[in-house]
């Protein structure tokens, strides 16, 4: 029986279009489910927007615009990018989707028969920014430390979500690892915020103040706020494809690690279901050391990014330069210097050398030859671990070493000199581009096709990181597989 594995992104708020930070998260998820479907896997992957809320309402205003207009307009923006991204999502979750919504509306009666959900009041500071409510400790100098900006102090009619009967439990799940947190540091961060003590919070807004939003199935009088509409859509998402629950992997960034690793369990807690098995938190973007923001104007545009270095090359820096899980610092010369020296100099030299060679003295038609000890250069243990760790980083610099071995491997063995053994060697390096094709198709699957059309062979799996698979290779050497950027 195949195993299953579902991964998702966060829902990306629509009220702007995309910037890198949402296009990084998105990325290194699709390198994890292309990664996965290598092992074999059933993969189902899941990324979308978050559409309701004051936020939205009030951009739409500023705008003129109907908020369901508005949000249609930035939803489309987001499958565009992702597109040209080649990212490999199963589906694009709307909360606006009717489907959803409609399961959104069952969840809330569920909750609220239970006695879950009660009528009360609240009063907190609120950062309309980040659409949390935030503790005096969150706070620096009474403003967001994220928005700069001093909270609303909220208080008005709202039905509750009992948070707080949760607490003991989601606490002994975190620290047991049954509910598993990644980094450990971010896991000892949300313990800490446990122990501080969970409150009940607020899940609805006044129609009167917030109409869009989905209404409460219980008081028409109310609109859902945040929390349960866009939770529900990791499981609204998966449609008729429940039998992919629970998540094995949720990707997200830091500021909003706290809501994920207490509200959306203890929902699912409330409901008698099954958690994600693991929530991994990566860092933020800072843009040539300083942070990413409009004000600054150095917000950075991927369909830019991908359109002046290539698709391939943005996916590359962003997952091989920025250790996944910390904060990282973009830098489009760094993104250049890894188009022109790991890329096309490493990568498309090796094709290109090889390729060239085999169409000159063979014309491009190898039959199997011995196994010459290239091969021995290969740890895929250490990759498989790396990635399973989601340490994606270094598992790129491991495939790396294989591509530097294979350059050294043609050097030292001067095909192009040597006769003797020459059909030998160029197998060799042929069955090494073949692996090498596997191994990075996660990262950069456009490039990965160029490869495989050239060397007449489909995309194998990881039990195709072996040599000598290849009986006989047919060569049809075209074009540079990337040009550099001088």
């Amino acid at each position: 029986m195949t195993k299953k594995f579902y991964i998702t992104t966060p829902i990306y708020y629509a009220n702007s279009v995309p910037h890198i930070g949402s296009v990084y998260t998105t990325i290194a998820a699709d390198a994890i489910a292309r990664w996965n479907k290598l092992l074999g896997k059933d993969v189902f992957f899941l990324t979308g927007t978050d559409e309701h809320g004051q936020k939205i309402q009030e951009s739409a205003e500023k705008e003129n615009k109907d908020p369901k207009i508005f949000v249609d307009e930035i939803s489309k923006k987001f499958k565009e990018v992702f597109k040209t991204l080649d990212i490999s999502n199963n589906n694009f979750v709307r909360t606006t989707d009717k489907y959803h919504e409609k399961e959104v509306k069952e969840i809330l009666q569920k909750l609220y028969d239970k006695k879950l959900i009660y009528k009360g009041e609240y009063e907190s500071s609120y950062c309309v920014g980040c659409e949390q409510y935030l503790t005096k400790s969150d706070l620096v100098d009474r403003k967001c430390p994220l928005h700069k900006k001093e909270p609303e102090i909220r208080k008005e009619e709202s039905y509750m979500f009992k948070l707080s009967s949760f607490q003991d439990e989601l606490y002994d799940l975190i620290k047991s690892g049954k509910f598993e947190i990644l980094p450990m540091t971010k896991r000892n961060e949300v313990l800490s915020f446990i122990r501080g003590g969970l409150q009940d919070i607020s899940i609805s807004r006044l129609k009167k103040k917030v109409s869009w939003g989905i209404e409460l199935p219980f008081d028409k009088d109310h609109t859902c706020f945040v929390w349960v509409d866009a939770f529900w859509n990791y499981i609204s998402g998966l449609k008729k494809e429940k039998k992919y629950w629970p998540v094995d992997v949720q990707l997200m960034a830091k500021d909003i690690l706290r809501v994920h690793a207490t509200i959306w369990p203890a929902l699912l807690l409330a409901l008698g279901k099954k958690l994600p098995k693991t929530l991994f938190i990566h860092g933020f973007f800072t843009v040539n050391g300083e942070k990413m923001g409009k004000s600054l104007g150095n917000v950075l545009d991927p369909v830019y990014l991908s359109g002046t270095y290539g698709v391939d090359s943005l996916r590359y820096h962003l997952l091989k330069n920025i250790p996944f899980g910390d904060d990282g610092d973009f830098n489009e010369i760094k993104l250049k210097n890894s188009l022109n020296n790991e890329l096309a100099n490493d990568l498309g030299n090796l094709v290109s050398r090889t390729l060239t060679l085999c169409e000159k003295y063979f014309d491009g038609k190898l039959s199997k030859c011995k196994n010459d000890g290239l091969f021995k250069e290969l740890d895929l243990g250490k990759v498989e671990k790396y990635m399973s760790n989601f340490e994606i980083h270094f598992a790129l610099e491991e495939i790396w070493k294989f591509i530097r071995s294979s350059n050294k491997y043609i050097n030292e063995k001067e095909p192009w000199k040597n006769e003797k053994n020459r059909d030998i060697v160029l197998y060799n390096l042929l069955e090494s581009l073949r692996v090498i094709s596997i191994l990075i198709q996660p990262f950069i699957p456009s490039g990965v096709e160029k490869i495989n059309k050239q060397l007449g062979v489909k995309l194998g799996n990881i039990k195709d990181v072996k040599f000598g698979l290849v009986n006989n290779y047919k060569i049809k050497k075209e074009g540079v597989l990337f040009k550099k950027i001088e």
